[in-house]
């Protein structure tokens, strides 16, 4: 069992609670359709694409899914059957009625076909340059991203430029972006594993 640092969590719950603020406080008018036009190509050539269905502020990715599904990739949609299991990537074409899931998130039925994504598209609270990335605090994205990395996925964060700091406080389980997506810029995130940790 890991023994939180009381220090590192105390950072991320300051860090949560000014990012969460940051991003409510956001217009985010076409800030969805400018994500499609900062894709980066080599992002939009790989498939299966899993994305998410926005909750709580995230930024909208169902266009730039749309646009995906257009172009040829296949799209598919998290499901998480219990608070604490894996989630499952199922194909969703976008015309599929969804259904709650563990935690009432919107997400295609559960007798829909299993699919093993190459790029995540990641919602998020906070970025940084690095890769960097703070979530909700559950610690789902950090997992997904490690078990699909290790099969060669990429994975891709998608927030509000808002939503950047210098430094997102981070521990030797928090999983690192490839890249970070903002309507105004694409960065390709200058990830050193081992050397992202926090220190107080």
């Amino acid at each position: 069992m890991t023994i939180p640092d009381p220090a590192l969590e105390a950072a991320k719950a300051d860090a949560r609670m000014l990012m969460r603020a940051a991003r409510n406080a956001v217009t985010p008018g076409d800030a969805s359709l400018k994500l499609i036009e900062r894709f980066p190509l080599e992002l939009a050539r790989l498939s299966p694409v899993a994305g998410y269905w926005p909750v709580g502020g995230e930024i909208d990715d169902r266009p730039l899914l749309a646009a995906l599904a257009k172009a040829g990739r296949t799209i598919c949609l998290p499901r998480m059957e219990t608070r604490t299991g894996p989630a499952r990537f199922l194909a969703w074409r976008g015309t599929e009625a969804l259904s709650a899931d563990a935690f009432g998130v919107p997400s295609p039925p559960p007798t829909g076909a299993d699919l093993a994504p190459r790029l995540l598209l990641v919602p998020l609270l906070a970025f940084d340059r690095a890769g960097g990335r703070l979530g909700q605090g559950g610690g789902h994205y950090d997992r997904i991203i490690s078990l699909y990395r290790a099969h060669g996925a990429v994975a891709a964060g998608l927030a509000y430029a808002e939503q950047e700091m210098e430094r997102v406080p981070t521990g030797p389980h928090d999983a690192c972006l490839d890249w970070a997506i903002t309507p105004e810029e694409a960065i390709r995130c200058t990830r050193i594993e081992g050397l992202r940790e926090f220190s107080s």
